[in-house]
C-alpha cells in the first residue's frame, strides 16, 4: 500500500467513526429530517448554492420555530479587493465596555451561561502590560470611568494573518477568509478545544451550556459564518460582525464607541483610514514574537 492510500484509508475510517458517533448522539427515536440534515450536512467550503439554499431554507425555519421570529441567514462572500483591518486607540478607551454590549446584541451570544466576544482589561498607567495580559483587571466596577492613574485595553479575536487556531483544528471547521476574517462552521464544529488552547489572546469561547437569548432579544440580521444562534459544545468568535461589514457597514464595537476609539477598514485601500493609522501613528500588535501577524493594530495617539 502507497503512502497516498494509506493516508487515504486513515482519512475514510475517521470519517466512518465521526459519522457514527454522530448518530449516536441522535435521540433514540428521532424521525426528524431536520436533525439527520444537520449532523450530515456537508462543510460550507464544500456547498455549492443549492446545498447553501437547503441548509439556509432549514436553519431560518428551526429559529422562526426556536424564536417566534423570522431570522435570515446569509452567506454573503468576501469582497474582492479588499482585507479587513482594526485600529484601537488606547489613549482615547474610557473602559466604559460599551463595545462589549454592543457587540453581544449584534452577535447573538449568550445570555445565561454569559459569553463576551470582547474583553476590556485594565492596567496601571505605566506599568508593563503587553506581556502580562493573563494578569490583567478584567472584572473591574467602579462607579465611574475612567479611573485617574488607569488605562484600558480591550482584546477580541486579532484575525491573524496566520492564525494558529486553524493549523490546529482537526475538522477544519475553521480558516482564514479572502478578506482576512477568521471564521467558523459551527455545524462542524466537534468541540473539541485545539482552537482554544493554541490561541494566544484567549479570543475564543466555549458554549458549556445551551445558549440562551430571549426571543426579543435576538438579532434576526445574520451570517451563517457569524452571528447566527450557535449551539452547545461549540466555539466561537469574533468576525468582525462580518453580517455588517461584507455589506459595507462599520463593525457594531466601532459604531458604538463614545470618544472615536476604535477604528476599522481597508488595508488594501491607501486612503482608509486604518492605513492612515498604522503609517502615521506608533502602532503595535500584541504578541508580535509569535509571528501570528494580527490585524489588529494598536497606539497611543497621545
Amino acid at each position: 500500500m502507497t503512502k497516498k492510500n494509506n493516508r487515504l484509508t486513515r482519512r475514510n475510517f475517521l470519517r466512518s467513526a465521526v459519522a457514527g458517533t454522530a448518530a449516536l448522539a441522535i435521540p433514540v427515536g428521532t424521525s426528524d429530517a431536520s436533525v439527520w440534515e444537520a449532523f450530515f450536512q456537508k462543510h460550507f467550503k464544500e456547498m455549492n448554492e443549492d446545498d447553501k439554499a437547503r441548509v439556509i431554507e432549514r436553519l431560518e425555519k428551526d429559529y422562526k420555530k426556536k424564536y417566534n421570529k423570522d431570522v435570515k441567514v446569509k452567506t454573503t462572500d468576501a469582497l474582492p479587493g479588499v482585507k479587513f483591518g482594526y485600529g484601537l486607540d488606547l489613549s482615547r478607551c474610557i473602559g466604559c465596555r460599551r463595545c462589549v454590549y454592543a457587540c453581544v446584541r449584534e452577535n447573538n451570544q449568550s445570555r445565561d451561561p454569559q459569553i463576551h466576544w470582547i474583553s476590556v482589561l485594565k492596567f496601571k498607567q505605566g506599568e508593563k502590560f503587553v506581556s502580562d495580559l493573563e494578569e490583567a483587571d478584567k472584572y473591574y466596577s467602579p462607579e465611574k470611568v475612567p479611573e485617574d492613574g488607569y488605562f484600558y485595553m480591550p482584546v477580541q479575536c486579532q484575525q491573524c494573518e496566520n492564525p494558529p487556531c486553524v493549523k490546529v483544528c482537526p475538522t477544519k471547521a475553521t480558516w482564514k477568509e479572502p478578506d482576512g476574517i477568521v471564521v467558523v462552521d459551527y455545524n462542524w464544529c466537534i468541540g473539541c478545544r485545539f482552537c482554544m488552547a493554541a490561541c494566544p489572546y484567549g479570543a475564543r469561547h466555549f458554549n458549556w451550556g445551551k445558549p440562551r437569548i430571549r426571543d426579543e432579544e435576538v438579532n434576526p440580521n445574520t451570517h451563517y459564518l457569524g452571528n447566527r444562534p450557535r449551539y452547545k459544545g461549540v466555539v466561537e468568535k469574533c468576525t468582525f460582525c462580518i453580517q455588517r461589514t461584507r455589506e459595507g457597514k462599520y463593525p457594531a464595537c466601532v459604531e458604538i464607541c463614545p470618544v472615536g476609539a476604535r477604528k476599522f477598514g481597508n488595508l488594501l485601500d491607501p486612503e482608509s483610514e486604518i492605513r492612515y493609522c498604522i503609517e502615521n501613528k506608533r502602532v503595535f500588535r500584541l504578541k508580535e514574537e509569535l509571528n501570528t501577524s494580527p490585524k489588529f493594530y494598536y497606539f497611543f495617539a497621545t
